[in-house]
């Protein structure tokens, strides 16, 4: 398992679009993929459940992939988050 910490910087944090565009690229990867805010574990593949997590700009998140190709894809959830999450 991998993780990392970070901050989401986008403005609306993870509202529909930004969980549209993380979990849609976390599909491609065959290792897990769990986004931890405020002591929950949200998994990173789910739309709904990052919706539901009510993850705010300026939010502090753990990522944590585990499986075969996790450095692959704890890089790209990096690379998202750190973009802006498309927004």
């Amino acid at each position: 398992m991998v993780s990392k910490t970070l901050t989401v910087t986008n403005e609306q944090g993870m509202h529909m679009r930004p969980a549209t565009v993380f979990t849609s690229a976390m599909a491609g990867f065959s290792s897990s993929v769990s986004v931890v805010f405020n002591g929950n574990s949200f998994d990173g593949k789910s739309i709904m459940m990052l919706m539901s997590a009510c993850i705010k700009c300026g939010s502090e998140i753990e990522i944590r992939c585990d499986g075969e190709d996790e450095e692959e894809a704890l890089d790209k959830a990096v690379e998202l988050v750190e973009s802006g999450l498309g927004d």
